[in-house]
């Protein structure tokens, strides 16, 4: 059986009892026994008799289609709790009006229990308006930061390569301006984490030429 197992940050490999190659489609297992159809791209890593390879989804799921589809959920989710918290709302409002603004309780009139339990029931309408407005708030929060993930692109993916080859050129003029003079240093260690910086490229680039290079 072919099974996940995490090979760095954001990358799950497929480990395999048998030898795969470039291209061969095989089914990974989840640890909760769900099975996707995958492809085979390189061979990472081989020990203990198992063979490590990175793969892709058949079906192009990726981190990048998982942020849309959790987008999409916190969306809905935040149109349900906020048209709740409108109905809420109008129920809070409607459980009074049968009473004029402002009339106090009349202790000793019939009426003093009705009163009251309108009172009680328009308060907790109305509580719970505010509470789903809030979660309404807070699902619409997480649906705007699923939405800036969409585009995100990491060693899971195959574009990683250009990603990071771009990054890495980036960073390597950024610190050899500031090792020249031609781009002025603002503070005092600007040298050591632009170093840092072509340095956390090139591991990146590296990765991502070894999980989805020719090879």
């Amino acid at each position: 059986m072919n099974v996940y197992k995490k090979y760095c940050p954001c990358v799950y490999a497929a480990e395999c009892d048998e030898k795969h190659s470039k291209g061969d489609e095989i089914i990974v297992t989840t640890q909760y026994g769900k099975e996707n159809h995958c492809i085979v791209w390189n061979k990472v890593a081989e020990r203990g008799g198992k063979y490590y390879y990175s793969i892709t989804r058949v079906d192009g799921y990726n981190i990048q289609e998982r942020a849309r589809q959790k987008a999409e959920r916190y969306e809905s989710w935040a149109k349900t709790a906020d048209s709740k918290s409108c109905e809420r709302c109008t129920a809070a409002t409607d459980a009074l009006k049968d009473i004029p603004f402002g009339q106090p309780i009349l202790v000793d009139h019939y009426s003093a229990k009705a009163h009251r339990r309108a009172i009680e029931k328009s308060d907790n309408n109305m509580r719970k308006s505010i509470e789903l407005m809030h979660k309404a708030e807070a699902h619409a929060n997480k649906a705007e930061y699923w939405k800036s993930m969409e585009g995100k692109i990491d060693l899971s993916m195959p574009e990683s390569i250009d990603y990071f080859a771009n990054k890495l050129e980036q960073t390597k003029k950024i610190h050899a301006g500031l090792k020249d003079g031609t781009i002025p240093r603002e503070y005092g260690m600007q040298l050591q984490y632009a170093k840092k910086a072509v340095n956390e490229a090139q591991k990146n680039y590296d990765i991502a030429v070894k999980l989805w290079g020719n090879v």
